[in-house]
């Protein structure tokens, strides 16, 4: 059955999912690249890089199983890129070059129209305005049937547990203080929401939690 899911979404011990002052010369915030010190090093993401190294074992398994079953992606404008504001042009076409990882329709939030942007390896950008439900439901029809993932950023998360579309979480938490920044569950009540069900796992470099409603 279709599912909403959060996949290796890093987090750190004090709970931030991104650091202060994201821009283009930090893209994840202040100390941000720390949270996924476990993720680089995997050959999932070599390969998305276009290398055919990178370690296995438990870490490398999650990061493949994050790509498993997906039909569309759904993320914050920050998650695209830093520019900010109405779209000056149509340059900036996001952080992954020319064939970005997703291979399937994403669904981009904005306040700032934009037309539609298509890439190598069957990546297309839609640039949705009118809000997270329809975003959502442009995702669950362009998915047909496999499964949505909400790629980040923090605000966005939280926007979609606070609004009960998320099914399941995983969390990969990265044995690093933050201090500051983005804080994923500050004021959420995630026992409220009904996520009980929760598994732990270690990895090499990560601890991961799968967090699911009963």
């Amino acid at each position: 059955m279709s599912k909403v899911k959060v996949a290796a979404f890093s987090i750190s011990l004090d709970g931030f999912g991104a650091g202060i002052e994201q821009d283009m010369t930090n893209p994840l915030g202040i100390k941000g690249e720390k949270l996924h010190q476990w993720f680089f090093p995997t050959k999932a993401f070599r390969k998305m890089q276009g290398k055919d190294d990178g370690t296995e074992g438990t870490d490398n398994a999650f990061a493949e199983r994050s790509f498993d079953n997906l039909g569309a992606w759904v993320l914050g404008r920050n998650m695209f890129g830093p520019v900010r504001g109405p779209w000056p042009n149509d340059e900036w076409k996001g952080w992954w070059g020319e064939e970005p990882p997703y291979h399937v329709p994403v669904f981009v939030l904005t306040h700032h129209a934009r037309e539609p942007l298509e890439m190598k390896g069957g990546t297309t950008f839609y640039f949705v305005t009118d809000g997270l439900g329809s975003a959502m439901e442009q995702a669950r029809k362009a998915a047909k049937g496999k499964d949505i993932r909400i790629g980040g950023g923090v605000s966005t998360i939280r926007q979609c547990l606070e609004a009960g579309y998320i099914d399941e979480l995983h969390l990969a938490v990265s044995p690093v203080f933050l201090g500051e920044g983005e804080h994923l569950f500050s004021g959420i009540d995630m026992a409220a929401l009904g996520y009980k069900e929760i598994e732990s796992t270690a990895g090499e470099n990560a601890t991961h939690l799968l967090i699911k409603k009963q």
